[in-house]
């Protein structure tokens, strides 16, 4: 497996961006010409962080792999994996399945990755709550969006975005019909999140709770495609 990265701003984040340093520029001119110079250098340090931070919020690093297996299950998501269990999916499948999901913390990439190469069969925005994003009432009671995709072996899996306390807006580029591949984006989730991913009972999981994914790099699980 082959990795080439690059990091750039993700288009989600750059209008934000481009406002908040007008803002900051705005504020720091008047700020400078109307108060002690004391003043003017505490909030010239407190844009520089608030701008840093940002910035870093929505970097979107370009990873690229290359993976002949299309059988293996590629974490859609940078974060901590939380739950690895059987769970009943009631929304589109009606039966157990393995959960496995990966909370997002503020300061991880918040871009999501396809996890496999296929056909997108079905998708759908649900309005919700925001409480935490690692409690499990959350994948079924936060605003979310399912999306499920058909592997070129067949397999159909389910992935959920998942708003969080913080979360105020999940972004799904995803729509019914689209062949979607690895190194492509299916959307983005701001401010803190979670991303479900339920699989066959069959899957071969590669990771364990709490451990560290990086997006579009780590195995997570193979599918039983054989």
């Amino acid at each position: 497996m082959k990795r080439i990265r690059r990091i750039k701003i993700h288009k989600e984040g750059r209008n934000i961006i481009i406002f908040l340093l007008l803002f900051l520029c705005i504020t720091n001119v008047l700020i400078y010409s109307q108060f002690e110079k004391p003043l003017a250098v505490f909030n010239l340090c407190v844009s520089v962080l608030a701008f840093s931070f940002f910035l870093y919020f929505f970097r979107s690093p370009s990873r690229v792999v290359s993976i002949e297996d299309s059988s293996l299950v590629i974490a859609p998501a940078d974060g901590t994996v939380v739950v690895i269990e059987p769970t009943e999916e009631n929304e589109y499948f009606g039966e157990k399945r393995i959960q496995l999901s990966i909370f997002m913390s503020v300061f991880s990439v918040h871009a999501n990755w396809y996890p496999v190469n296929g056909i997108v069969k079905f998708v759908k925005h649900h309005s919700g709550r925001h409480m935490a994003a690692y409690l499990p009432k959350s994948s079924t009671e936060n605003e979310r969006s399912t999306i499920v995709i058909e592997s070129e072996g067949k397999t159909e899996i389910l992935m959920r975005q998942i708003a969080g306390a913080l979360a105020r807006r999940i972004v799904t580029y995803a729509h019914q019909g689209k062949k979607c591949f690895v190194n492509e984006h299916v959307g983005f989730i701001k401010f803190g999140s979670r991303v479900d991913i339920f699989l066959p009972l069959d899957a071969e999981i590669y990771v364990n709770i709490g451990e560290k994914t990086v997006g579009n790099e780590t195995i997570i699980a193979r599918l039983n495609e054989n």
